[in-house]
C-alpha cells in the first residue's frame, strides 16, 4: 500500500490545497494531510482548528488521513511508511524553494521521493496570505475556501471594523 504525505501549515486550507489532496488521494492508496507549525509564523488558527477544518473539507475522501506533527518532515514520512511527499506547486518561485525541500529531505530519508504536482490554472493566484488579507478587508472569500469552513475563517480573519 503506497502512502503519501502532503504537509503543510494550511492556515488556513484553500481550495488550492484541496484541489492537490483529491488529486494525490487519486494517486495514491493512503494519503496523510501533514499539519506542520512553522516556527517563523504566527499562525491564525491553532493546529487543532487547522485538522478539524481539513478533516470537513477532506471527509468524502476515504483514503485521506488529517494529522498534526512537530519535527523533520523526513522524520516524519520515515514513521508513517510513506513513499512520497506531495507538494503543489504554483510558480517557478515556489519550485526553487521546494526543490531545495526535496533534495533536503531525500538526503535525511532516502526512502521517500517529492512529487510536484501543478496547481489547476484557477488555483494559480491562490493562497493563505491571500485569503487572509481579503479577509481583513472584509472582501469575498466564499470562491477561495470550502463551504464547510467559509463561517469559521471569516469570523477569525474579519475585522470587527470591516464586518459593517
Amino acid at each position: 500500500m503506497a502512502t503519501a504525505v502532503c504537509p503543510g501549515s494550511f492556515d488556513p486550507v484553500t481550495l488550492g490545497h484541496i484541489d492537490i489532496i483529491r488529486r494525490a488521494a487519486k494517486m495514491f492508496d493512503r494519503v496523510i494531510v501533514a499539519v506542520m507549525t512553522n516556527p517563523g509564523k504566527q499562525p491564525s488558527f491553532t493546529p487543532e482548528e487547522r485538522v478539524e477544518m481539513l478533516k470537513l473539507a477532506l471527509q468524502d475522501i476515504p483514503n485521506v488521513e488529517v494529522e498534526c506533527f512537530h519535527g523533520l518532515l523526513a522524520d516524519y514520512t520515515r514513521a508513517r511508511g510513506a513513499v512520497a511527499i506531495v507538494k503543489g506547486l504554483r510558480a517557478v518561485t515556489d519550485f526553487e524553494y521546494e526543490f531545495q525541500m526535496a533534495l533536503t529531505n531525500k538526503k535525511l530519508n532516502p526512502e521517500v521521493e517529492t512529487v510536484f504536482l501543478t496547481t489547476d490554472a484557477e488555483f494559480m493566484y491562490l493562497s493563505s496570505s491571500i485569503v487572509k488579507q481579503i479577509a481583513s478587508f472584509g472582501g469575498d472569500i466564499s470562491g477561495f475556501v470550502s463551504p464547510e469552513n467559509l463561517k469559521r475563517i471569516k469570523e477569525r480573519l474579519c475585522k470587527e471594523d470591516n464586518k459593517k
